[in-house]
């Protein structure tokens, strides 16, 4: 409740513009803190000592942390816009879309379920102070420089699935060559046209699906834009 109430503090009139680096950086900490938190508590509350690799921080959803933690330091203008456009596209998919299937959102240990809850919220919540900011880059030139980004790091997943399998099960972004598709709807479809091609789907349409959050924030600009230039 803290995180939103700053951001809609935030977000009231031009003090956004000054303040919202250290907005997304000061949320990129808290989740940074809290992950070594959830690490920990993983490893030797729950397993005992042994690290599970399923739980490496590198899903969807644990991107825009290392994005918020970013910010402040990129001095190019058109990378910043392009993280923020990301966190407007694929940060928020991937912080609404868990709340429909939140299977994969409950521990045995109850502090862990509220801070899966909370960590999605707060995604949410960073896409919409991203997509409310106008500093993010709302044009077509945007949605590619976001879909770069997306495709770059499920490179790297896929880099580290390929790197860390035999270390354990490891299935970053849910596109593992080695497991089967577990995403609801696209398992379906890897059982009957193969894992690869659930992969390929998958990605797709989580390409898809932040275009459609992008086409939504461009309106909202011009809408915004249009708005002040009305003003007398």
């Amino acid at each position: 409740m803290i995180i939103v109430f700053q951001a809609t503090l935030l977000l009231a009139g031009d003090q956004f513009m000054h303040k919202y680096k250290s907005f997304f950086f000061c949320c990129g900490l808290i989740m940074a803190v809290s992950e070594i938190w959830k690490q920990y508590c993983l490893t030797f509350l729950i397993g005992q000592g042994t690290y599970n690799w399923w739980y490496f921080p590198f899903q969807l959803c644990s991107t825009p942390m290392y994005l918020c933690l970013l910010l402040p330091w990129i001095r190019s203008e058109r990378l910043r816009r392009i993280f923020l456009a990301f966190l407007m596209d694929y940060g928020l998919l991937g912080g609404i879309f868990a709340f429909f299937d939140t299977s994969g959102m409950h521990y045995s240990y109850l502090p862990l379920t509220i801070h899966s809850f909370a960590w999605h919220i707060l995604l949410i919540v960073l896409g919409i102070a991203a997509g409310l900011s106008q500093y993010a880059d709302y044009s077509c030139h945007g949605y590619l420089g976001s879909a770069c980004c997306y495709l770059f790091c499920c490179l790297l997943a896929t880099l580290l699935n390929v790197s860390f399998h035999t270390l354990g099960t490891i299935n970053m972004f849910y596109i593992s060559p080695f497991l089967p598709m577990t995403q609801r709807f696209f398992k379906d479809i890897a059982k009957n046209l193969g894992n690869p091609a659930g992969i390929l789907l998958y990605i797709l349409a989580s390409m898809l699906g932040a275009g459609m959050f992008h086409l939504i924030w461009h309106q909202v600009s011009s809408h915004c834009t249009g708005t002040r230039s009305q003003e007398p």
